[in-house]
């Protein structure tokens, strides 16, 4: 049996870093991490945040707040001491997460109806093939309805391009 000797995880030393490109890379992922761990934070305890990053390499700032800055700057400079009704802010969270739930379902709904065209479309266009045995111009045209005419019609016109470019 043979044992395996390794270092493991190895301690990083709080220094400035010299190498400006692993200064940007790790700068990102640590301000990725860190709005992400206030985020939680807000959702799990309710805190109020206002996080303001300023970039190493001048590139910007970044910020992260719940409910907003301003509120919370406000509220920090002594302006309005009073905090917001939590209540009143669940509710509002409730009401945007419903407001979305809704929408998505809408565009589902309009989804399902053009796929459900669609079947019905790619179905009708096989049931002209089975009937005609392969020419599907040869179908009764008394049997289809407005929706199938019109797609014979723009068919035959598509025809129609490509004869005439090839005579």
């Amino acid at each position: 049996m043979t044992t395996r000797i390794s270092k493991g995880r190895q301690r990083v030393d709080m220094v400035k870093m010299k190498n400006a490109r692993n200064l940007q890379v790790t700068f990102s992922k640590r301000c990725a991490g860190m709005f992400k761990k206030a985020s939680e934070l807000c959702t799990l305890c309710g805190a109020e945040i206002v996080i303001v990053v300023f970039s190493p390499g001048d590139k910007g700032f970044f910020s992260f707040s719940h409910p907003s800055v301003n509120t919370l700057v406000e509220r920090f400079l002594g302006r309005n001491l009073s905090p917001p009704n939590n209540d009143v802010h669940n509710q509002q969270i409730v009401a945007r997460r419903e407001d979305g739930i809704r929408e998505l379902n809408t565009k589902l709904m309009n989804l399902e109806g053009v796929l459900q065209m669609e079947k019905n479309r790619g179905e009708f266009l096989r049931e002209i093939w089975k009937r005609a045995n392969g020419l599907w111009w040869e179908s009764p045209m008394e049997e289809l309805n407005l929706f199938q005419l019109q797609h014979l019609k723009k068919a035959v016109k598509i025809l129609k391009q490509k004869v005439e470019k090839e005579a």
